[in-house]
C-alpha cells in the first residue's frame, strides 16, 4: 500500500508518545478485575484511549481491535489496528518495569506494520512489510545460533488458561533440558521483540490473543525470523492461538517439543 509508510511512522509516534503513560504509578495502582488472575489498570485503559483517539483522527476508515473493548463488530478481513496498550498488566501492578505498548496495523488477515515500545528502556522495535526491522531506527535481526545448547528461550504461561499448566510446564522442562535455559519476562511483546532483536532464539506460548503477538509477528519476520502456531502452521493474527517464534534455525527443533 502506497501509504503504508505514513501508517507505519504515525504509529511510532503515538506509541512512543503514550509510552509515559504507563510509568505513572498513581494510575497503575487502581487496579480492576476481569476475571482469575486478569486485571486492568487505569494505565490501560488510559493509553488505549490516547492511541485510538489519534489514530481514529488521522485514519478515520481503520477499524480497531483493543484489549480494553469489545471487538465482536469487527470484520477481520478488513484493515485493523491491534493494540495491547499494556502487555504485562500484571508486571505494571508489580513495577517490575517489564510491560510494553504493542500495536499493528492489519489488512485482509495479513500483519503489514508493528511497534512495540519498552518505555522503561526506551526501546521501540518497530517493522514494516518490505522494510525491515528497527530498534531505534537502527537495523535488527534475529540470531544466526544454531545449537540448541547456546539457545536462549522465552517462556509465556497462559496464566489466564490454567487448563493448560501441566502442557505448559511440561514442555516448558522438555525445553529446559534441550536448550541453554528458558526465561519469563510477563510480557509476550517483549519476549517477541526480543527474538528479533536477537537477544533470545526463540519463545512460545500455549495461547495468545492477537493484541499480544501481531506487532512481533512482523517484527519477528522482517528481522529474518519466523513465527508460527504451535505445529508450525501460519498464523491468523486477528484470533487468538499458540504462538512458536524463533530464528528460523531452531524453529523445527522447538516444533518437535510442543507434542507431548
Amino acid at each position: 500500500m502506497k501509504d503504508l509508510e505514513l501508517i507505519w511512522k504515525e504509529m511510532e509516534a503515538v506509541t512512543r508518545n503514550a509510552g509515559r503513560l504507563l510509568q505513572n504509578r498513581e494510575e497503575s495502582s487502581k487496579v480492576y478485575i476481569k476475571g482469575d488472575v486478569d486485571y486492568v489498570t487505569e494505565v490501560d485503559l488510559h493509553v488505549q484511549k490516547v492511541i485510538a483517539k489519534q489514530l481514529s483522527e488521522h485514519f478515520p476508515s481503520i477499524q480497531f481491535m483493543g484489549e480494553e473493548k469489545d471487538n465482536s463488530e469487527l470484520d477481520h478481513a478488513g484493515m485493523l489496528w491491534i493494540l495491547d496498550p499494556v502487555d504485562g498488566t500484571s508486571n505494571l501492578m508489580h513495577d517490575t518495569k517489564m510491560s510494553a505498548i504493542s500495536l499493528a496495523f492489519v489488512n485482509n488477515r495479513e500483519v503489514l506494520a508493528g511497534v512495540i515500545y519498552q518505555p522503561y528502556t526506551d526501546e521501540l522495535f518497530s517493522a514494516a512489510k518490505g522494510k525491515g526491522a528497527f530498534l531505534n531506527g537502527d537495523p535488527i535481526h534475529v540470531s544466526t545460533v544454531e545449537d540448541p545448547k547456546y539457545s536462549l528461550i522465552g517462556v509465556g504461561t497462559s496464566p489466564y488458561y490454567h487448563e493448560y499448566a501441566d502442557w505448559t510446564f511440561e514442555v516448558i522442562k522438555k525445553v529446559f533440558l534441550a536448550f541453554q535455559d528458558v526465561r519469563r519476562s510477563g510480557s509476550a511483546a517483549i519476549d517477541l521483540a526480543y527474538v528479533a532483536a536477537g537477544r533470545m532464539e526463540g519463545m512460545f506460548e500455549r495461547i495468545l490473543q492477537p493484541w499480544d503477538f501481531a506487532a512481533g509477528k512482523i517484527i519477528i519476520e522482517e528481522a529474518g525470523g519466523k513465527m508460527t502456531d504451535l505445529n508450525g502452521k501460519p498464523m491468523d493474527p486477528t484470533v487468538k492461538g499458540g504462538v512458536l517464534a524463533s530464528n528460523g534455525i531452531v524453529h523445527s527443533k522447538l516444533q518437535e517439543l510442543m507434542s507431548i
